[in-house]
């Protein structure tokens, strides 16, 4: 167990090792919650982007799905105005 102490301001200081193994650097944003009653700390990606890169793949397309309906309504409203 590791003890830190708070200064006037509330803040503390993450101790060497346990910003090691989190992978936290200087100046990195972390996320801090509160879980059951107890802080926990969790690093932020670096760069958010390249993170959520490929996230998605493999999955539907939002996009395909959109156009497929857009040209069945355009069939559609085709065939009643013929």
């Amino acid at each position: 167990m590791t003890i830190v102490k708070t200064s006037s301001k509330g803040q503390i200081v993450i101790p060497a090792e346990i910003r090691k193994k989190l992978g936290i650097e200087p100046g990195q944003k972390v996320d801090l919650s509160l879980e059951n009653d107890k802080a926990v700390i969790k690093p932020l990606p670096k760069d958010p982007i390249k993170t959520l890169r490929g996230l998605l793949k493999g999955r539907p397309s939002m996009t395909k799905a959109l156009l497929d309906d857009r040209k069945k309504e355009i069939e559609h409203d085709e065939k009643i105005t013929s």
